[in-house]
Order: structure tokens, then C-alpha cells, then sequence
């Protein structure tokens, strides 16, 4: 179990310190539930009145919130944020080190000396992964794949054949990386498959959820800059493009060809068809469908929100009279300017 101080604390996170700086915690705890040795957070200002009861040894607070906890106080302008980078000090350590007995590893394959291999991996022909890469148990990483430094892969990923990924990556168990793209052309009665010829680039500081696929580019790569942030269960499809620092959230597909700028965020549950040009900064709220490119930034919404079952039936059916009510509109206008 790690150990720190609070003036260890107060110095990782540029914060200034008001209290012991000697104290020492080791771990993170919510406002709610924090005991004595742990430090908390202040982020949503509708748990403020949990600092009265607050048994945390420290909370990071905004500067202007300090008055309303009385024991020790880390005091930052982003509390969420110092939350973040401390998660990384807590968080558990992977339990086995070297390369695994079981482990299987092409003659071929370049591993960096300190490379660490778990229980039933499968590494390729021609595969690189570089210092501190970490695989977990029964991951398969396909040919002439390639690894950047202090990357992570967790249980049960499968890379396949042909995929590069940048440094300090993070993918979750589950994930597929250079699966198939979706591509068959029509003869007759039946679809011919179209092989997929291109692989999967992915920058660096990326992470990549649980159960999420990428597929690999027909003939070009499909992409996925720096800093792209993907949840769980998120669909790209082949020659996608995500710009730098573009975060997606759960159950959002997007089809093939479509290119989406630097600093989007698109929430869960969004589709986004194919073959689309997506500006920078652009924002899509949960559960919308993008048909068409977006050329400027700012947030973009489709569908309809929640309502009472039979006033959303009756709403549903008006929306099939909407274009001849608007031709009935347009009608009177006419006869009122005639009658003018």
C-alpha cells in the first residue's frame, strides 16, 4: 500500500497546503465515505454539505470553498482535476512481472528488456514492443504489430495483424484493435467480400475501453490521433479518423470514411454515418444521430427527449403530418397577403 504526505501531495499537485504536512494517507475515498487516512474531493458543489460530516484527513477544495472544511486542505482551482492525477498514485499495480512461462513469442519479435509478458499470451511474427510495454494475460498481438513504450494492455485484447500504437497507451479488456472493416460489394444474390488491406494507427496517450473494436483501414489506416479518450462498447469503423483529444462515451458507432476533428466530445449512444467531415470542437449530445458534415464548432443534438408515453405517440404521429402542415402554413400566408 502506497503512503504519502500531504507536502508530498500538495507539491505532485502544485496545490497550496493548509494543515499538516506531515499527515500521511493512502487512498482516496469520497466525501461520504472517507476515512481518516484518506484524502478526498470537492468537484460538484451539491455535495458541499458533506464537509460537514467529512472525515477525510484532507480534501483538495477550490480556494473559495476552504472556509467550509475545518481540518486539512489542499486548495487547487481544478479539485476534479488533482482528483485525476492522485487516482494515479492509488491505483493497483500489475501482480506479475517478465515474461510469463506460458507465454508465447515469435522468433521474430523485438521486446525491450524490461517488456512484460502475463499468462497466455500470443506475440507475433515481427512484432516490436518497446520499454515498459506491459500485456496482460491471454492477449494476442497479430504480426508485424508494433507497441510504443509504457503502453498497457489489460486481459483478453486482441491486436491483429498490422497495428501500430504510439506510447503510453491503455487498452481494457475485450477490446479489438484491426478487426475487418464492413465492406462486401453486390453480385447478384450475393456480397463479396471486400479484404481490408490497410491497418490501425493510434497516436499516443490514448486509451481505449472495454469491448471496444477498431476495425482496420480497406486500403489506407484507419487513425486515432493523440490524447483520444474512447469508453467502452464504441464502434470505429475502417478508415475512421479521430482528431487529437477527441473523447467518444459509450455505445456511439461510427461508420466507415467519416473524419472527425481535434477536441470533439460526442456522448453515449450516438451514430455518425459514414463518409462525413466533422470540425474541430464540435459536441454532440447523447443519443443523437449525425447524417451530415459539421463545418463549425459547437454542440449539435437530434432526437427527442423523454416525455409521458401517450403525449409522446400522439407527438410521434404529428411528426408525419409536419410537412403537410407546413404546406397548409405556406397556403394561408398566401391567401393573407392576397387578401393584404
Amino acid at each position: 500500500m502506497m503512503h504519502f504526505t500531504l507536502a508530498q501531495l500538495a507539491e505532485i499537485l502544485d496545490a497550496e497546503l493548509i494543515g499538516n504536512a506531515d499527515f500521511p494517507v493512502n487512498g482516496l475515498a469520497t466525501l461520504g465515505t472517507a476515512q481518516p487516512y484518506q484524502v478526498s474531493f470537492l468537484a460538484n458543489m451539491k455535495y458541499a454539505s458533506q464537509l460537514d460530516t467529512c472525515q477525510a484527513g484532507a480534501v483538495i477544495l477550490h480556494p473559495d470553498q476552504a472556509a467550509k472544511f475545518g481540518g486539512n486542505k489542499l486548495l487547487m482551482a481544478n479539485p476534479y482535476l488533482g482528483y485525476a492525477k492522485l487516482s494515479a498514485l492509488f491505483a493497483p499495480r500489475t501482480s506479475f512481472a517478465g515474461v510469463h512461462p506460458t507465454a508465447v513469442v515469435a522468433q521474430s519479435a523485438q521486446l525491450a528488456a524490461d517488456v512484460v509478458l502475463g499468462p497466455g499470451v500470443v506475440i507475433g511474427e515481427h512484432v516490436r514492443l518497446d520499454e515498459g510495454v506491459q500485456i496482460g494475460p491471454n492477449c494476442s498481438v497479430g504480426d508485424h504489430s508494433v507497441i510504443g513504450a509504457h503502453s498497457r494492455l489489460a486481459a483478453n485484447v486482441t491486436l491483429y495483424h498490422g497495428v501500430t500504437m504510439g506510447q503510453r497507451n491503455l487498452v481494457h479488456s475485450g477490446a479489438v484493435l484491426g478487426s475487418d472493416g464492413f465492406g462486401f460489394a453486390k453480385d447478384g444474390a450475393d456480397w463479396i467480400k471486400i479484404h481490408q488491406l490497410g491497418g490501425v494507427t493510434i497516436g499516443d496517450d490514448v486509451e481505449i475501453g472495454a469491448g471496444t473494436t477498431i476495425d482496420r483501414g480497406a486500403l489506407d489506416d484507419t487513425v486515432i490521433g493523440n490524447g483520444v479518450k474512447l469508453d467502452n462498447q464504441v464502434q470505429i469503423a475502417h478508415n475512421v479518423v479521430l482528431g487529437d483529444y477527441t473523447a467518444i462515451a459509450g455505445c456511439t458507432a461510427i461508420a466507415g470514411s467519416t473524419t472527425l476533428g481535434k477536441h470533439c466530445t460526442i456522448a453515449g449512444a450516438c451514430g455518425i454515418t459514414g463518409h462525413l467531415q466533422i470540425a474541430d470542437g464540435v459536441h454532440v449530445t447523447a443519443m443523437s444521430l449525425v447524417t451530415h458534415s459539421i463545418k463549425q464548432a459547437g454542440a449539435y443534438s437530434s432526437g427527442t427527449s423523454l416525455d409521458d408515453n401517450n403525449k409522446w405517440r400522439r407527438n410521434a404521429a404529428r411528426f408525419k403530418q409536419l410537412d403537410q402542415m407546413a404546406k397548409r402554413v405556406k397556403q394561408l400566408e398566401q391567401q393573407l397577403q392576397q387578401t393584404n
